[in-house]
């Protein structure tokens, strides 16, 4: 399949250049079962546009905006869950956030399942994991073009968290149910650490020394400390955790757990989980505005994106999104 080329040089003159005066943040939601990229007015909670993404069966799963929040990256995944048969994306969707119009894409050479897109603010490059060649891609966001890969050494690595420092990078390899360790700048596999028969999603505290990933055989969060890169505490969840969120302030962690109607919240001091948000079930996905005042949510289960005070850990909005809602992104007002 090709995928059209235009205009990749005008998208890359919005990924790296200034933002007009007056731009207001957005909520981007990708949701995989009607192939749809929406965008949202995060206060009001209406959706503002959306289009159709170009993958055919080839669906996004997570949505990322570059550092302007003027336009929005889409891997288009393929048409099953990780692990399963199915088809193998082989590009990332652009669009202009501000009218959700295709602007061009990204291509890979051959169906990779581009899955978890994350900046590396250190170089300015976008790291997106890449599950069939077992490699997160490092695309150049000037030309577009993928220019280097770092190798995780596992099946369905599937999510990624970098330190801080953009040394180090983790990613979380579901069915293998490992952690693989890997050096940024050398771009290589350090190590492979065991976790379980399956794990789901990981995250970094904010001060870089945890990372945090769930899971899948057991109702515990795991904690690997980024000194030793091994499993240092396993925290007791009300339920099986799946995607992790720290808070701006890094006191707290958000657990999202897929088969409850809730996220628990672990403090980072105790790592213990010192109470639950009360949410639509099988939240998935969340995020936390750079204020620190609010998390944004996603349910594939309910089809419904949910807003949270974080003074209150209460949801203040819920509205229905299209179906099996999941990747999310919020830009920051400028």
């Amino acid at each position: 399949m090709k995928h059209s080329a235009f205009p990749l040089a005008a998208a890359a003159l919005l990924a790296l250049g200034s933002l007009t005066a007056g731009a207001q943040s957005r909520l981007l939601v990708v949701t995989q079962r009607d192939q749809t990229f929406h965008v949202y007015d995060p206060d009001t909670f209406q959706e503002i546009t959306s289009t159709k993404e170009d993958g055919g069966m080839d669906a996004g799963h997570e949505v990322i905006a570059s550092a302007n929040g003027k336009i929005a990256f889409v891997p288009l995944y393929g048409n099953s869950g990780v692990g399963k048969p199915g088809t193998d994306g082989d590009h990332i969707q652009v669009f202009d956030i501000a009218t959700a119009k295709p602007i061009g894409s990204i291509a890979f050479p051959h169906g990779v399942r581009p899955h978890k897109p994350i900046w590396d603010t250190h170089t300015g490059m976008l790291l997106v994991t890449t599950e069939i060649d077992k490699t997160v891609s490092i695309i150049d966001p000037k030309t577009m073009k993928v220019v280097g890969s770092i190798p995780t050494g596992a099946e369905q690595s599937h999510m990624i968290a970098l330190l801080p420092d953009g040394k180090k990078l983790y990613s979380a390899n579901v069915g293998p149910g490992t952690i693989s360790v890997m050096d940024v700048p050398a771009r290589k596999l350090l190590k492979t650490i065991p976790i379980s028969s399956n794990v789901q999603r990981i995250a970094s505290s904010n001060d870089g020394k945890w990372i945090f990933t769930a899971d899948q055989t057991t109702p515990e969060l795991v904690a690997i400390d980024t000194k030793t890169d091994a499993v240092s505490k396993r925290i007791k969840l009300p339920g099986v955790g799946y995607g992790t969120v720290p808070t701006v302030d890094g006191k707290y962690l958000l657990v999202t757990m897929d088969g409850q109607p809730a996220i628990a919240v672990v403090d980072l001091k105790t790592m213990e989980v010192v109470r639950s948000i009360a949410t639509p079930k099988g939240i998935n996905e969340a995020v936390v505005s750079p204020d620190g005042k609010f998390a944004y949510a996603t349910s594939p289960k309910t089809d419904h994106l949910v807003k949270i005070d974080l003074g209150t850990f209460t949801v203040i909005k819920d509205v229905p999104t299209g179906r099996f809602p999941d990747g999310l992104w919020l830009t920051a007002a400028k």
